[in-house]
């Protein structure tokens, strides 16, 4: 029987249906030591974010059964993905089931940042009336900047134009075919012209930031920023500082370099909108996801030929 490990949840309504198909399904999380020893116990391995598949990890599965792994969202930068090819073992995604909830985040943030919602509902709670300092702006008629033009990116975008943003986008693919009521622009006269400026591209830890201070001093003074993409594509300490000086006004931030224990000092700015990396954490998606992974479970089995990540 295939032997399939959920390591970080996944929705129950596909976990069971790989049972009803026949799946042998082991929903449990390990620490990695414990993983290092169980993993070739494994024909399929179903992570989210919380397992990091490095190549001690796939070392430890060579000699065993496991023969693909699945990332239950977008990104696949906690998993050594040319190293696990190397091996024979497919690594896959399910870039299209939460393309919605993270937009729909973005946009949350945003609102967040410009009206104070973030910090009127702390200094609210302690009984603290301070209407006056709490004048906003309106998204409407403001340029928003998208960097990285993919499905996440697109459904920002249209739901952005919607408020009457003006849409200014840049990608390393180029220019998007079919998109023309949006504007493409290189990287830094986006970062120059935007009012918000909002990160949909995926992030290596072998990286450096993409936005630092050089980056933030091109920018406008009192841009917003949003970062609900990957952690480390902003560099922390310069954003506190764009943050403290005024250049950033304020800053939606889903993602950090160090998760679960997020920079202190950038969670406590008043200026920032902080989440946990809920981008995709929302009962729709999750259903999307589930079914997508049963469907990309079922499709390896019918073929045995298909080797590329999504």
């Amino acid at each position: 029987m295939i032997k399939i490990l959920v390591s970080d949840g996944m929705d129950k309504e596909a976990l069971n249906k790989l049972v009803e198909d026949g799946y042998e399904v082991i929903d449990k999380h390990f620490d990695e030591e414990e993983l290092k020893n169980k993993i070739k116990e494994f024909d399929v391995i179903i992570v989210r974010s919380a397992t990091k598949i490095r190549k001690p990890l796939i070392d430890a599965a060579k000699d065993g059964k496991l023969k693909l792994i699945i990332r239950g969202g977008v990104g696949v930068d906690n998993i050594d993905v040319d190293y696990a090819l190397q091996n024979g073992i497919v690594v896959k995604n399910t870039p299209n089931a939460s393309a919605a909830s993270v937009a729909e985040l973005t946009l949350a943030h945003m609102f967040a940042i410009s009206r104070y919602v973030n910090i009127s509902n702390v200094t609210m709670r302690n009984n603290e009336w301070h209407k006056s300092q709490y004048k906003g702006v309106e998204l409407y008629g403001k340029t928003l900047g998208i960097v990285g033009f993919g499905r996440i990116a697109k459904e920002v975008a249209k739901r952005a134009n919607a408020l009457g943003m003006k849409i200014i986008y840049t990608d390393k693919l180029g220019m998007a075919k079919g998109y023309n009521n949006y504007e493409f622009c290189e990287f830094k006269d986006l970062l120059k012209r935007a009012d918000y400026i909002t990160f949909h591209i995926p992030f290596s830890k072998d990286q450096k930031a993409l936005i630092g201070e050089e980056e933030f001093n091109i920018m406008k003074d009192g841009v917003y920023i949003i970062n609900c993409a990957r952690g480390g594509i902003i560099d922390e300490k310069a954003l506190i500082n764009a943050l403290d000086c005024g250049k950033v006004a304020g800053a939606g931030i889903d993602v950090f370099k160090n998760e679960p224990s997020p920079c202190e000092e950038l969670l406590n700015n008043d200026r920032v909108s902080a989440t946990p990396h809920i981008g995709a954490s929302t009962c729709e998606a999750q259903k999307r996801i589930g079914m997508e992974i049963v469907n990309i479970v079922e499709q390896y089995y019918l073929d045995k030929n298909l080797i590329n990540v999504c």
